[in-house]
């Protein structure tokens, strides 16, 4: 098997859909010998900030000496960046070499039945991804791994560990089709990966979300820790490598859970310090220049995210002259997000996102026009033709999400171009397997 054909591979497993349950994870890892029973987590859940809380985490404790595993989703452009070492991408050797694996017990499992769709073991791309990342953080003999959810967590792939430390970052309304109409149902899907016993710690500030998740708490006798306004105050005190306000609170996060297993894992408060000064985790509010232009990306792809950024720009770009230039999914609530960022801007392109969830950018523009009848918007036809109109400006800001930040990065030289593999990060384009 070459690496593209384990894309196409692990691309082909598209056609099971998004599943929630554990039968088929805890089945996967059983073939493979239960790789988790070997490693030590942190498992991430949370609406937004979750990523970066990963990341902090991450750097902390690699400052501190750990070999440290990170698995995270999406990936911006290449499928490798999912699991990583001391925040090295699993290469592309491995992660073939584990996809082959994959395949070759897939078909034991299923008879050696050629034609995938006859298939009666039919795990989905998120779970055999999970079981690939369990058994190449194994194999590196990861000391910690950083477990971000990939939706939810009750029912999540990535709910068959059993942690050190659980995470909720926040609650917020996002993937309603899945996880519930309410803050209070999506709290208990997240909420679930609170397990008996393991210290949890959390930053959500809605009601009712907060009550679910002390309730479930004190049902599996797991100590809660709740991020309040002290303790965000002393993380915005350190220097974060993250911009933005709002990453004083993932920081107080990451902070809550190191001093939580200071006794299994001792950090010193050098290594604290200088595990968040360091962290780095591109596409969130990243500034970069590109032909003596400044450019932020941030993969804003939901209205609390919106605001993280519109609070941003608001406190360190408010004198800029900006171009906004927006690619937004159908399925998302845009036009919450329109509201927050076209008053913004000076010029908004609107674009289409290269996926089967993109908005129609002429749509998008005909809401955004009412907004604000004295900006200038253009539905422009492709990102790269917004990027090359926009350039000319004083401050671009590119968002809407993180697909569009990754498609954005390759045009702008950040990353090679020649191998995206974001189309793997589809999934609610399809309807749910039974």
């Amino acid at each position: 098997m070459t690496y593209k054909q384990a894309i196409e591979f692990l691309y082909d497993l598209r056609l099971f859909g998004t599943k929630f349950g554990l039968g088929n994870s805890f089945r996967l890892t059983s073939l493979c010998g239960n790789p988790q029973d070997t490693l030590r987590f942190i498992h991430v859940a949370g609406t937004n900030g979750k990523g970066s809380t990963c990341a902090m985490l991450e750097s902390i404790y690699r400052k501190a000496g750990l070999k440290v595993g990170i698995f995270t989703s999406p990936h911006l452009v290449s499928f490798t960046e999912r699991m990583q070492v001391n925040r090295a991408p699993i290469s592309e050797e491995d992660a073939t070499r584990l996809a082959s694996q994959m395949l070759d017990l897939l078909k034991k499992e299923n008879n050696h039945v050629l034609n995938q769709k006859e298939w009666e073991f039919r795990p989905t791309f998120f779970e055999v991804v999970t079981v690939m990342a369990l058994r190449y953080f194994a194999e590196k003999r990861c000391e910690l791994v950083i477990w971000e959810t990939g939706m939810g967590g009750r029912l999540d792939a990535t709910n068959i560990v059993q942690p050190l430390a659980a995470v909720i970052t926040n609650i917020q309304l996002d993937h309603q089709s899945w996880l519930g109409q309410t803050t209070e149902e999506i709290a208990r899907e997240k909420a679930g990966i609170i397990k008996v016993g393991v210290p949890t710690v959390t930053a959500t500030t809605d009601a009712e979300a907060l009550d679910v998740i002390r309730k479930t708490a004190v049902e599996r006798n797991a100590p809660l820790t709740i991020v309040d306004r002290a303790k965000i105050e002393e993380a915005a005190r350190f220097d974060i490598g993250l911009f933005g306000k709002h990453q004083s609170v993932n920081a107080a996060c990451a902070l809550a859970a190191v001093r939580l297993l200071q006794d299994a894992i001792p950090v010193s408060p050098a290594n604290i310090a200088d595990g968040l000064r360091e962290v780095r985790w591109p596409g969130r509010l990243q500034l970069i220049q590109h032909q003596g232009t400044a450019i932020l990306l941030d993969g804003a792809h939901n209205p609390d995210g919106a605001r993280a950024l519109r609070s941003a720009i608001e406190t360190s770009f408010s004198e800029r002259k900006i171009s906004l230039v927006l690619g937004l999914f159908k399925d998302k609530d845009w036009q919450e997000m329109c509201r927050d960022l076209v008053p913004l801007a000076e010029r908004v392109f609107l674009v289409p996102v290269q996926s089967d969830r993109t908005s129609d950018p002429v749509e998008v523009a005909r809401f955004c026009r009412e907004l604000k009848r004295n900006v200038q918007i253009i539905a422009s036809p492709s990102l790269e033709a917004a990027v090359q109109s926009s350039i000319d400006g004083e401050f671009v800001v590119v968002t809407g999400s993180l697909h569009l930040v990754g498609e954005a990065m390759e045009i702008l030289g950040l990353v090679p171009s020649q191998r995206s593999e974001r189309s793997l990060n589809e999934w609610s384009a399809l309807n749910p397997a039974a």
